[in-house]
């Protein structure tokens, strides 16, 4: 189902979305000696309370880690890809951040009921495969004739590849026709597997714990040499900022939030609530390890 939304709300949103800093360690700015504190730092079990080494020991060998690794769940921002050129305009860019298209051509009627994702270890997984009218509707979210639109004109079944928790695989992808450009808009035509039910459960409070430890936001993307990994994390204005800790195991990346500064509990000043990319360096390639918010004790969501 389509949202409708006012002019307002669609320059909100868009301005959320251009808005949102990136606090990455080893920075220039870092290196220079100009940046405040660092965002990512190393954690041991007894910080938060034990908490991280509570999430790592619950999930490491359990069942849950096994599905997870069995499935299919992308490490990355979702969100259809642009087309490789790039936007032609200002107004094309804002409409594919807003979510905002407009249908003016036929979509392919039949396609088959499944596909499957195909790894280079030569492992593969069969799913449902959305169809070009599930897909499109995925992609159009917003219904505003008085924003910037992309138009449609057509689509077709192809592939693509992405990052996810087995590594880098081949998936199927629709491929959608804009109107005034040579290269296509590209969206997997797969929903991620269910997620495993947790084998602990979330920390005591509501958005954070009394030592500071906080909910952390979705995951934006794994790097290329799975060396680092880049989530968003929440803070507010009376405070110096987000910091991330990590918890390393063989099974397990378990990432703690708190913030910087600001008041002596280490809540968010809930009333200017701000979310600020973090990317956080990790000793070893994330590999087929289960990436886990400290907090809410199971896997990080990414954009869907």
């Amino acid at each position: 189902m389509r949202t409708h939304i006012t002019r307002a709300t669609a320059q909100l949103l868009l301005a959320l979305t251009l808005t949102l800093p990136l606090a990455a360690c080893g920075s220039d700015e870092a290196e220079n000696g100009n940046a405040s504190k660092p965002s990512a730092t190393k954690s041991g079990p007894a910080s938060f309370g034990g908490r991280p080494q509570q999430v790592a020991d619950a999930w490491d060998g359990s069942e849950a880690a096994k599905a997870w690794r069995e499935g299919f769940y992308p490490m990355g921002d979702t969100a259809p890809q642009p087309p490789d050129d790039g936007f032609h305009s200002e107004d094309d860019r804002i409409a594919h951040l807003l979510e905002n298209y407009l249908l003016r051509g036929e979509l392919p009627t039949t396609a088959p009921e499944q596909g499957q994702v195909k790894w280079a270890d030569g492992e593969s997984l069969t799913l449902p495969l959305l169809n070009a009218r599930e897909t499109y509707t995925a992609l159009d979210r917003v219904d505003s004739s008085t924003d910037p639109q992309l138009t449609v004109t057509g689509a077709k079944l192809s592939e693509m590849t992405m990052v996810t928790s087995r590594g880098p695989a081949t998936v199927p992808a629709w491929f959608f026709t804009l109107k005034g450009y040579d290269e296509p808009l590209k969206r997997v035509a797969f929903k991620p597997s269910k997620l495993p039910k947790p084998p602990i459960g979330k920390a005591a409070g509501g958005r954070s714990t009394r030592d500071g430890l906080q909910e952390l936001g979705r995951l934006i993307e794994v790097s290329e040499d799975g060396r680092s990994v880049t989530v968003v994390a929440y803070h507010g204005s009376c405070d110096d900022g987000p910091a991330v800790d990590v918890l390393e195991t063989d099974g397990s990346v378990v990432l703690s939030a708190t913030v910087l500064g600001g008041n002596t509990t280490g809540e968010i000043c809930d009333a200017d609530l701000r979310g600020e990319k973090v990317t956080v360096k990790l000793d070893r390639p994330m590999g087929g390890r289960v990436l886990l918010d400290a907090f809410m004790g199971r896997p990080l969501p990414t954009q869907w």
